[in-house]
Parts: C-alpha cells; sequence; structure tokens
C-alpha cells in the first residue's frame, strides 16, 4: 500500500462517521480476563498480544484483480509484551477469538478488507486452544466481544496472492455499545466500554505456512472455512498459490473511543490533505 492510500485511509478511519471521530489509541486501559470488573483486572499499557493462523481463498475476478474470504483463529494470553500472561481466578483459561472477513486486491500489489467479524471469547477450561474442540478451540466459552471489520486495513500481497513473508496486515474493526460484555473492558477511569463505541485496530505480521500441520487444516479450513479440497476428505492438503493458502503470524489488538465530537482541526487538515493527495494521484495516473 503506498503512502497516500495509508494516508487516506487513516484519516478515513479517523472521521469515518458524521460527527465523530475516534480519539488517540487508548493507553492505561484495563482488561479483566475473568469479567471481575475494574478493580481486579490488569492495566493494559497499549495492546493485547495475539497469535494464530488464517485460511484464505481466493477467487480471481480479472486479470490481475481477485476476491478473497479469511477464516482466522487466534490466541490471546497477555497485554504489552512483557511475558506476563493473564491472571486467571479460575483454574487456568483462555481468552481467545475468531476472524471471518472478506475483501479485495491486486495481484502483486495490495489488498483490503469490505466486512466481516471479530469474536473474543473467554474459555475457562484450559489448553483447548489449538485442539480440535470447536474451531481450533478458538470458539469456546463465553462470547465477551465482537466487532464489526470496517472497510480498509489490508496489506501487500505477491504475484499469486499471498501476503508479503512477514509484512504487516492490517484490520479496523468497530464495537457499538452493547457488543461488548459488561465487567471485562475498562477505560484509565473505570468506566465500563461495553456501554461506549469503540474501534478495534489489529496489526499482525503474515508468513505463509509451508507445511501446515493436519490438525490446523482439518480444524481451520475443512472445519471453519468450509474448504472441501485435498486435505478435507481425501488426498493430502497442500497450498495453491492465487487459490488458498495458510498463513500463520503475530501482532497487537489495540482500542480507541468514538467520540461524539466535533474533530480537531488538525483532523480535518489531516483528512483534506489526504483526499487532495489521492485525487492528484489519480489524476497523475489517468494522464500517464
Amino acid at each position: 500500500m503506498n503512502f497516500l492510500k495509508q494516508l487516506g485511509c487513516a484519516a478515513a478511519v479517523a472521521l469515518f462517521t458524521t460527527g465523530a471521530y475516534a480519539a488517540p489509541v487508548m493507553n492505561d486501559w484495563v482488561f479483566n480476563p475473568t469479567g471481575g470488573g475494574y478493580e481486579s483486572g490488569q492495566r493494559i499499557n497499549e495492546y493485547l498480544d495475539v497469535n494464530g493462523n488464517a485460511f484464505i481463498q481466493l477467487n480471481r475476478t480479472g486479470a490481475n484483480s481477485f476476491t478473497f474470504r479469511e477464516h482466522a483463529v487466534f490466541n490471546i494470553v497477555q497485554a504489552d509484551s512483557n511475558g506476563q500472561p493473564f491472571p486467571m481466578t479460575f483454574a487456568g483459561g483462555n481468552i481467545t477469538a475468531t476472524l471471518e472477513a472478506f475483501g479485495s486486491g491486486t495481484f502483486g500489489g495490495d489488498f483490503s478488507f469490505t466486512g466481516g467479524t471479530i469474536r473474543m471469547y473467554q474459555n475457562s477450561t484450559n489448553n483447548q486452544y489449538g485442539t480440535t474442540n470447536g474451531f481450533y478451540g478458538a470458539n469456546l466459552g463465553s462470547q465477551i466481544g465482537q466487532f464489526d471489520v470496517l472497510v480498509g486495513g489490508g496489506g501487500m500481497v505477491d504475484v499469486n496472492g499471498s501476503p508479503i513473508s512477514n509484512g504487516q496486515v492490517s484490520v479496523f474493526a468497530e464495537a457499538q455499545p452493547g457488543m461488548l460484555a459488561a465487567g471485562y473492558f475498562f477505560d484509565s477511569k473505570g468506566v465500563d466500554l461495553s456501554t461506549t463505541s469503540l474501534l478495534a485496530f489489529a496489526f499482525t505480521n503474515a508468513n505463509t505456512l509451508s507445511r501446515p500441520p493436519s490438525r490446523l487444516v482439518s480444524e481451520l479450513a475443512c472445519q471453519y472455512a468450509g474448504f472441501t479440497g485435498p486435505g478435507c476428505g481425501s488426498g493430502a492438503y497442500s497450498n495453491t498459490p492465487g487459490q488458498h493458502f495458510l498463513v500463520g503470524g503475530n501482532g497487537q489488538f489495540k482500542l480507541s473511543e468514538i467520540r461524539a465530537e466535533v474533530p480537531e482541526p488538525a483532523s480535518v487538515a489531516l483528512f483534506g490533505v489526504a483526499l487532495a493527495g489521492i485525487g492528484a494521484a489519480r489524476r497523475r495516473k489517468k494522464s500517464a
């Protein structure tokens, strides 16, 4: 994704609804993995750490274009890369997430999302992520949050449509009041974020899995994504460039509040500069 597109995307996210804007990424918020409230939660400097895998299916729509559908599973065990797993008052447990998303892209160019859903879960039974329970163990327990994927985000792909090795993939999503369970997410002052509108920013690296384990294929590709090709019933699974493949990665999950206020002049200026830059780039492209 070139600089102008990144700038335009960032500005669009900041002003994606009329009369509302996203505050800066939240710092010093509180996450309680047991749902036990603000006082017993863990203070998060900036982000939750996520790691997981995705199965991506492509559909060629032109000489150089495609649409895609992605199914992914994630494990969330700590925050701020601090090496301190979330304390659980119950015996063990997991915080996990699933992603179902779709979008479009250009072979040898970039791709972006047009919609989808992120769901977060609290599972009081330990060590079930990565098993045959549920979808790779990622959708077990109680759902504690849901975010709707917004238009934008994405990353760069190679000529076969696979994410550039170790390249960054971004997902922008939104949770309206009531889409988060009470008792889990709080701002720095103790306000339960289940009552507010939030943006979520997920940034992960991406690397194609050349030899995915059979359990991952069975659980993620066959069961969750509904894939029916080799590896799902007969024959051995293998990635097929330009058609389907499995990727792995890790990254960060951040939050930002959506405020029903007039945006700062600087934000409006950024949005205007971005649009002007994109317009100029398009005019140059047409005249070339």
